[in-house]
């Protein structure tokens, strides 16, 4: 994962550069999201304060709010609307990628994937977000894109 101050995000097509980028029809991980909060509390179980949050693989990374929450719903960021379509299940590799008993740790926790609704750029900020949710105050920030290769 390489961190960018910006992802170009195509609807229904993915985020522009990304390896899933026109992966196929109607796909459900166009992009994916993390909790940064999620992450903090699993550095603080598992000790692992040298871990990265990128090491996630996920698109972008969020503070504020239970991801799941979006799950069959609309949002918006910075102006781009998305569809949550199911959770990012944790893999077998997030224990050599943050630290062994990460994979159970983030059952459930291991982020959004969600379809792009619009075209829209989402830059590296703190910015309240709008959502159907109105009672969330959300932040996105940073933002990493999967490598191709």
């Amino acid at each position: 994962m390489i961190e960018v101050p910006a992802i170009e995000c195509v609807a229904g097509r993915g985020i522009r550069g990304d390896r899933y980028f026109d992966f196929k029809d109607d796909y459900k991980g166009q992009v994916t999201f993390f909790s940064l909060d999620v992450f903090e509390e699993l550095c603080v179980a598992l000790n692992a304060h040298d871990a990265s949050p990128a090491a996630a693989r996920r698109n972008v990374i969020t503070r504020g709010f239970d991801l799941n929450e979006f799950i069959g719903k609309e949002f918006e960021i910075q102006r781009v609307r998305f569809y949550g379509t199911q959770e990012c299940a944790p893999c077998y590799w997030m224990d050599g990628a943050f630290a062994p008993g990460a994979k159970d740790f983030l059952g459930g926790r291991g982020g959004l994937r969600a379809k792009i609704l619009s075209d829209g750029e989402l830059h590296l900020s703190a910015l309240p977000v709008a959502t159907e949710m109105r009672n969330h105050n959300v932040v996105a920030s940073p933002f990493s894109r999967k490598s191709e290769g």
